[in-house]
């Protein structure tokens, strides 16, 4: 039996989410539904506009919502990244601990800004993020655990690291460690941007194909060029032994090497879609490394990205993932 159940690599960055209307993006000029990052003083320019907006502050980053979420559950995760030493460095490693998941980050860090990003809510649920990726744009090889990542079932790749040279030479050093291992890999789009604006270099992460993929609707149909779901899926056959697909009220798409299976979504009023795909593929992970099959993985992973899209935040309570079960 292995240490962790999930191995994962990503940017680490505190959330700070805002609840604004329409009026407020078109205002600021800021493409809606997508991260787009951006430099320091763009990022707290928009911080200053915000002033007057509710908000609240959490520890994130897409692969770390989902290896939080494996934790909860009640697996073993290990989540490698980069925090600078200073006050929002100093929070993301507590809540990291504090949340069960055991890190590299428990060395003397470097001087530097932390890694934040501002997420914009919409009455009608959609997130827009504006990311600076401070010290985090720096992680690299020697943020990797090789150890942990040898003791692993899975090892999950965030696909935001794809915009980091150093951070997309750690992602494929990190899958060519596992497979050489004989450990499963994981990758996730991340976001349509990632898609649309880096496909080669998601390409090269992607090296010969993942065991299993996980992705939006819209960031299937750019990867394969289409506008049918049917030959999206055909298409990431080629790179993926097994996928997700989430199609958001639909439920989601699931390809386990041999049969396509589809997942009912259950039916909830949302209020806040940022996490959602993080929450799924964490659910989703649980589920596998714990007895479940892609179906009734499928299931649990629907209905804890359904609770939490019925609260604002990325992640669920601890004592909220029990129930799900």
């Amino acid at each position: 039996m292995n240490k962790y159940n999930v191995y994962a690599i990503g940017n680490a960055l505190v959330d700070m989410e805002f609840a604004i209307d329409d009026e407020f993006l078109n205002k600021m000029n800021i493409d809606k539904g997508v991260m787009t990052l951006v430099d320091k003083d763009q990022q707290q320019a928009l911080y200053e506009a915000l002033a007057g907006h509710s908000g609240k502050m959490a520890s994130g980053g897409s692969a770390a919502n989902t290896i939080i979420a494996v934790s909860h559950f009640g697996g073993n995760a290990f989540y490698s990244c980069k925090v600078a030493n200073d006050p929002a460095g100093d929070f993301y490693v507590q809540d990291l601990v504090a949340a069960g998941v055991d890190t590299n980050l428990h060395h003397e860090r470097e001087a530097g800004v932390s890694g934040k990003c501002i997420v914009m809510i919409t009455p009608d649920a959609e997130r827009t993020m504006h990311t600076h990726l401070g010290i985090s744009e720096t992680v690299s090889t020697a943020e990797l655990h090789e150890e942990a990542i040898k003791t692993s079932d899975y090892v999950y790749l965030e696909g935001y690291l794809v915009t980091s040279p150093s951070g997309r030479a750690a992602a494929i050093k990190a899958r060519q460690i596992a497979e050489q291992a004989g450990i499963k890999t994981a990758l996730t789009f991340s976001d349509p941007n990632m898609v649309n604006f880096f496909k080669d270099g998601l390409a090269e992460m992607l090296g010969n194909g993942v065991d299993l993929l996980f992705c939006n609707r819209e960031e299937a149909l750019t990867w394969a060029g289409t506008d049918t779901i049917e030959a999206a899926a055909e298409a990431l056959k080629s790179i993926a032994k097994s996928f997700a697909i989430t199609l958001g009220s639909e439920g989601a798409l699931l390809f386990d090497g041999n049969n396509t299976l589809k997942v009912p979504a259950t039916a909830v009023q949302a209020v806040d879609s940022n996490g959602a795909g993080d929450m799924f593929a964490g659910a989703f992970l649980y589920g596998l490394t714990h007895g479940l099959g892609y179906q009734q993985a499928g299931q649990l992973a629907t209905r804890a990205a359904a609770q939490l899209v019925t609260q604002f935040g990325p992640r669920l309570k601890p004592e909220q993932h029990k129930p799900l079960l």
